[in-house]
């Protein structure tokens, strides 16, 4: 094969020298619509700080207090979500992980409209329904009853609720129990109730605050099923849980929150390695 000469040498050698560099494709506009929009939102709490077990806030040291001509204790804020900002689309599972005191249920219920911003804004496409271990429902009353009001409290209609029952019944597990009073069940039957009941309404945005910490396997594959289904739906699922396989497996996004701030946001695969190393 014959040699370059010097001359074609010149030539050719700026030639590939100027080649313009490939310009890496765009990555394709998430053209969803938001169903939530996190604006760099603070919250706030306003507490009593204890500086002794005898300024602890409950009614007999409060009236011990008075007896003694003592104030109240000193208050103190404590600043539990520090600047989030995100934006969640319809379709979205977005799990919320962060070791304890991080600001995962604060951020939920600032989502769901319960505690004011202190300061920036949450804006969401209709009313979230947040589903925690403490969801309220009355304990005195029978699993049936609840279920009646549950779903009448979500704004279903009677018609409505006599076409779910059943399915609310048979999805929670609780069989005959649905006919004895709440006080009666375990802590995972009454946690399948609620999600049971929470679930059988499709909602524009469905934040789950640990309620299916309690639940038995099956209920948890039945759970990841029905959030599925809902995202399919085109609905948003926020998920806070302390179990990292249900948020890998159920969750197309995952959002990592350390002392209030988002330290990481993306999918579940990097962020989970991040956590976990």
């Amino acid at each position: 094969m014959a040699e370059l000469t010097e001359e074609q040498a010149r030539v050719t050698q700026p030639h590939e020298q100027d080649a313009p560099a490939a310009t890496p494709a765009p990555e394709p506009e998430d053209t969803r619509a938001p169903t939530v929009v996190v604006d760099d939102l603070h919250i706030v709490y306003r507490v009593y700080g204890a500086a002794s077990s005898a300024e602890k806030g409950n009614a007999a040291n409060a009236l011990l207090r008075l007896i003694r001509r003592q104030g109240r204790p000193q208050m103190r804020e404590v600043h539990a979500v520090k600047g989030v900002t995100f934006v969640a689309r319809h379709g979205d599972a977005i799990g919320v992980i962060g070791r304890n005191g991080s600001g995962k249920s604060t951020l939920l219920r600032a989502i769901a409209g319960l505690l004011p911003p202190h300061k920036g804004s949450v804006f969401t496409d209709g009313q979230p329904s947040l589903l925690g271990v403490n969801a309220a429902l009355m304990r005195e009353l029978t699993g049936e009853r609840n279920i009646v009001l549950g779903c009448y409290a979500m704004g279903m209609t009677p018609a409505q609720v006599r076409e779910r029952y059943d399915e609310i019944v048979e999805f929670s597990g609780i069989g005959d129990f649905v006919q004895f009073p709440m006080s009666t069940y375990s802590s995972g039957m009454g946690a399948r109730l609620r999600f049971a009941i929470a679930s059988a309404k499709t909602h524009n945005v469905l934040l789950i605050d640990e309620a299916l910490a309690t639940g038995d396997r099956d209920f948890k594959r039945k759970s990841q099923e029905r959030i599925h289904q809902m995202r399919k739906e085109a609905g948003t699922v926020f998920l806070v849980a302390h179990n990292l396989d249900v948020i890998e497996e159920t969750c197309n996004r995952v959002i990592w929150l350390h002392k209030g701030k988002i330290k990481m946001d993306g999918d579940p695969a990097t962020v989970l390695a991040a956590y976990n190393a």
